[in-house]
C-alpha cells in the first residue's frame, strides 16, 4: 500500500507539473474537446466558403451564380452560429468561481486560451545536421509532450511556469534549428481566441507570439476566479490582471503582421485597456472593502473611484467600436463593458448623494433627513475636519455648477438635498440603462450574479432617492454635474519575466550551442579511419568543444585519409565529444591501438548572417534566463529583427560565436599529433 500510494502521488505530481490531462473526462477537458470541434467546423465552413466565392466569381452562367449565393448564406449563417456557440463557451469555460461570502461582485472578462494542432519535430535534425534523427528519440520526445502539456494548462502558477518553460525552450529551438535564409517543413497552426479562424505560418515567431498570448490569457482566467471578497483575493486579481496587461502589450510592442485577428495591434490594444479597466474595477472594490466609516471625505473618494471605473471601461467600449474590433469583439464582451460603464457611473452618482445626505456637518447640526432641535458643540477638530472637507468637495467636479458657491451648498440643508436628490436621479437613470443592455444580450442574462449586483445597486439608489422626495417638492430636478474621476492606485501594466523560469537546451546533445546552431550550414557527418605513423597522425588541433583540426601535414596519414583543415571532431571511436575538452580528444587519440582509430568529423560550409525576408518578424530579449547553457550569453537577443527600426537594414548583428573569432583567438596555443 506504501508503494503504491507513493507511486500514485508520483503520477499526480508528474501530471501536474505537466498540464491537464486532455483525455482525462473533466469539466474543463470536456469543455477544451468542444472547442477543439467547434474550431474544427469553423475550418471546414471557412474552406467551403472561400471555394463558393471562387466559383461566384469565376461562373459566367447566372443560375450557377444564384445557387451559389445560397449556398454562401447558408455558409455565413452557419459560421454566425458557430462563432456564438465559441463565444458562449468562451464565457463558461472561465466563469468567475462562486465563493460562500456576503460581497457580491460585478464579473470580470476573461480570455479563452488559443488552441494549436500538434507538430512533428522530428526532421529537424536530419534536415540541418544531416544525423540520423532516431538517435535523438528521447530528446524529441521530451519537446513534443512539453508542447502537448503546453496545449492544456492548469489555471494556476504550474500552468503559467508550464507555458513560461516553453516558450523559453523556443529560444533554443530558434537558436539550433531555425536558418535566417529559409523556412523549414513545419507548419504552427493556431486557432483565434475569439473565433476559432485558424492561422497557419512556418515562422517560430507565430508559435513564440501565440504561446505569449495564452499566458496573457491564463492570467486574465486567473484573476477572474479570485474571491474578491477580501483585500487579499483583491491583491491576486490585481496582480494577475497587471501581469495579462504587461502580457499583451509586450506582445504589441515586438510583433508584427499577425495573422490571426486576435494577436492584431488593434485588438492586443483593445486587451491592454480591458485589463488595465479590471485591475481599476478591483482597486475601487479594495477601497469600498478598506472603508468603513461614512465620513464626508470617504464617500466623495468612493464616488470619484468609481467615476475613475467608469471613464476606463468608456475607453474600452471605445477601443471596441472600431472599424476593425466592432464585428470582431464578442456581443458579450461589449455589452458587459458598457454595462460596467453605466453601473459604475451610477455609484459615482450614488456615493455622490451619500456624502451630501449621510454626513454630519459640524457647522450645520445633523444629517438634513434628521429633525432635532438642538446642534452639537463644534469643537476646533471638528472645524479642521469641515475645512478638509471643504477643499475636497471644491475639487470633487469637473467644472463648478452654476448658483451659490459649493461651500454655501454645503452649508444649507436645503440645498444639499437638492443637489443629492440630482446625483440620485441620474444614479437611477445610469443603473436603468445599465440593465437595459443587461437584458440584450443572452449571455449576460444567464449570469445571475450580475443580475443580482445590478438590481441590488439599483434599488438601494431609489430607496435613497424615495428619502430625499417630498410630496411639496415642485421644483424641476436640476442636472447633477459632472464628477471628476480620480484614483488613489494607478494601475501598473507588468511585463512578462522570462527569468522565473529557468530551462536547460533539451537539443545540448547536438553540442555547443555557439557552433551547433541554424545559422551554419553543415555537410554530412563523415568517418575517417586513422592509422599512426613514424611521424603521427599528422594533424594539428586547436579550441576545445569542439575540437577543430587547425592543420593537415601535406603527404600525411591525416591527409590521405581525407581529413582537411575546418573540420570539426565531433567523436572518437563512436564515443561523442562534441562537449570535449582538448586534453580529453588527445588523450583519445593517444589511447588508440594499433588498428588505428575512427574519428567523425563534420565540416561547415557556411555561416549565414542574412536577415529573413517575407515572413513574420519580430524581436525578443530574454535577459538572464536559460542559465543551464554552456557558453550562452546570459543577455541574448533572439535572432528576429525590431519591428520597425530595422526593416530596412540588409544585414542583423548576431550573437558572437567562434565563427566571428580567429583561430587564435580561440586557443592560444596548439599542438600537433
Amino acid at each position: 500500500p506504501g508503494s503504491y500510494a507513493s507511486t500514485l502521488f508520483t503520477c499526480i505530481s508528474f501530471i501536474s507539473l505537466q498540464g491537464c490531462d486532455p483525455f482525462a473526462q473533466t469539466q474543463r477537458s470536456k469543455l477544451q474537446h468542444r472547442r477543439a470541434r467547434i474550431n474544427q467546423q469553423i475550418n471546414k465552413e471557412m474552406r467551403m466558403r472561400a471555394g463558393a466565392e471562387n466559383l461566384f466569381r469565376a461562373t459566367t452562367n447566372n443560375k450557377v451564380k444564384e445557387t451559389v449565393a445560397l449556398e454562401l448564406s447558408f455558409v455565413n449563417s452557419n459560421l454566425q452560429l458557430l462563432k456564438e456557440e465559441l463565444e458562449e463557451l468562451n464565457n463558461t469555460l472561465t466563469v468567475p468561481m462562486c465563493f460562500h461570502s456576503e460581497a457580491v461582485n460585478v464579473p470580470m472578462i476573461p480570455l479563452g486560451l488559443k488552441e494549436t494542432k500538434e507538430v512533428d519535430f522530428t526532421d529537424f535534425i536530419c534536415d540541418h545536421y544531416g544525423e540520423d534523427s532516431s538517435l535523438y528519440d528521447k530528446e524529441i520526445k521530451e519537446l513534443m509532450e512539453l508542447r502537448q502539456a503546453m496545449r492544456t494548462p492548469s489555471r494556476n502558477q504550474a500552468g503559467l511556469e508550464l507555458l513560461m518553460e516553453y516558450y523559453n525552450q523556443l529560444y533554443y529551438l530558434d537558436q539550433r534549428f531555425f536558418p535566417a535564409h529559409r523556412n523549414l517543413g513545419v507548419q504552427f497552426h493556431w486557432y483565434d481566441s475569439l473565433t476559432g479562424v485558424p492561422s497557419c505560418q512556418r515562422a517560430l515567431a507565430f508559435e513564440k507570439g501565440s504561446v505569449l498570448f495564452n499566458i496573457g490569457a491564463l492570467y486574465t482566467q486567473i484573476g477572474a476566479r479570485q474571491d474578491r471578497s477580501a483585500t487579499c483575493g483583491i491583491d491576486r486579481a490585481i496582480d494577475a490582471f497587471q501581469r495579462a496587461a504587461g502580457a499583451f502589450n509586450y506582445l504589441k510592442e515586438n510583433f508584427s503582421n499577425a495573422p490571426s485577428l486576435d494577436m492584431s495591434c488593434p485588438s492586443l490594444c483593445m486587451l491592454v485597456r480591458l485589463m488595465v479597466a479590471q485591475v481599476q474595477e478591483c482597486v475601487f472594490e479594495h477601497v469600498t472593502l478598506t472603508t468603513q466609516d461614512t465620513h464626508f471625505t470617504s464617500q466623495l473618494c468612493l464616488a470619484q473611484e468609481a467615476a475613475r471605473v467608469s471613464d476606463v471601461y468608456l475607453l474600452v467600449q471605445q477601443t471596441m467600436t472600431q472599424p476593425l474590433m466592432k464585428d470582431y469583439v464578442p456581443f458579450s464582451w461589449a455589452s458587459m463593458v458598457q454595462v460596467k460603464s453605466e453601473h459604475f457611473r451610477a455609484l459615482s452618482h450614488y456615493y455622490a448623494a451619500a456624502a451630501l445626505c449621510d454626513h454630519v456637518y459640524l457647522h450645520l447640526g445633523l444629517p438634513i433627513h434628521v429633525n432635532l432641535i438642538y446642534f452639537p458643540v463644534v469643537s476646533a477638530e471638528g472645524e479642521d475636519c469641515d475645512k478638509e472637507a471643504e477643499k475636497a468637495y471644491l475639487q470633487f467636479y469637473v467644472n463648478v455648477p452654476a448658483g451659490p458657491p459649493l461651500c454655501q451648498v454645503l452649508q444649507d440643508p436645503e440645498k444639499r438635498r437638492k443637489l443629492g436628490k440630482a446625483h440620485l436621479r441620474c444614479a437611477v437613470i445610469r443603473h436603468e440603462e445599465a440593465l437595459r443592455v443587461h437584458s440584450l444580450c443572452k449571455i449576460l442574462r444567464k449570469m445571475d450574479i450580475l443580475q443580482d449586483v445590478l438590481s441590488l445597486t439599483h434599488k438601494r439608489s431609489l430607496d435613497k432617492y424615495s428619502e430625499l422626495d417630498r410630496e411639496d417638492d415642485f421644483d424641476e430636478t436640476a442636472e447633477a454635474p459632472e464628477i471628476q474621476s480620480h484614483t488613489h492606485r494607478k494601475p501598473d501594466i507588468t511585463p512578462p519575466n522570462f527569468s522565473t523560469v529557468q530551462v536547460t537546451d533539451i537539443f545540448q546533445r547536438l553540442g555547443p550551442l555557439s557552433v551547433f546552431c541554424a545559422r551554419a550550414r553543415w555537410g554530412p557527418v563523415r568517418l575517417i579511419c586513422l592509422q599512426r605513423r613514424e611521424g603521427g597522425l599528422g594533424l594539428t588541433l586547436r579550441g576545445d568543444s569542439p575540437v577543430l583540426v587547425a592543420g593537415v601535414i601535406p603527404g600525411g596519414c591525416a591527409e590521405e585519409a581525407g581529413l582537411r583543415e575546418g573540420d570539426y571532431i565531433v567523436a572518437v571511436d563512436g564515443q561523442d565529444c562534441k562537449w570535449a575538452k582538448h586534453g580529453e580528444v588527445v588523450h583519445m587519440l593517444k589511447s588508440c591501438s594499433d588498428k588505428g582509430v575512427e574519428i567523425s568529423v563534420v565540416t561547415l560550409h557556411s555561416h549565414d548572417m542574412q536577415v529573413r525576408k517575407g515572413i513574420w518578424v519580430c524581436v525578443f530579449w530574454l535577459p538572464r534566463l536559460l542559465s543551464g547553457a554552456k557558453g550562452q550569453s546570459s543577455a541574448s537577443l533572439l535572432n528576429w529583427n525590431r519591428k520597425k527600426k530595422r526593416e530596412g537594414s540588409g544585414v542583423t548583428k548576431r550573437i558572437g560565436s567562434t565563427f566571428s573569432l580567429s583561430f587564435g583567438s580561440i586557443r592560444d596555443t596548439e599542438a600537433m599529433y
